[in-house]
């Protein structure tokens, strides 16, 4: 098990920026295997992948947010981020960090979730 703990999220006008942070609690060697991603829920609505990236950097990305969302991992710190520009507020939800070993396909680890709200 990997301790994950997201940071960042908040109130935000839409065309604002936010950057969630997840840090996690894993050895250095572990956190370099690992696919990092970022999930969303909307209100009533089922979880779903924003955006995740690999242990070797490659990066995959929901269509909704292409353009305006990047992910990074940064492996001294152990933490990947999520910059979002452009924030619509169709991107209000709460975004959960997740972990998972790269040959499986559902992540083994999730955060607590952190609360973006994109209103004017």
């Amino acid at each position: 098990q990997v301790q994950l703990v997201e940071s960042g999220g908040g109130l935000v006008q839409p065309g604002g920026s936010l950057r969630l942070s997840c840090a996690a609690a894993a050895s250095r060697n572990l956190f370099s295997m690992l696919t990092m991603g970022w999930y969303r829920q909307p209100p009533g609505q089922r979880r779903e992948l924003v955006a995740d990236i690999a242990s070797g950097g490659s990066t995959n990305y929901a269509d909704s947010v292409k353009e305006r969302f990047t992910i990074s991992r940064d492996a001294a710190k152990n933490t990947v981020y999520l910059q979002m520009n452009s924030l619509k507020p169709e991107d209000t939800a709460v975004y959960y960090c997740s972990a998972r070993h790269t040959r499986v396909a559902t992540p083994f680890s999730w955060g607590q979730g952190t609360q973006v709200t994109v209103s004017s």
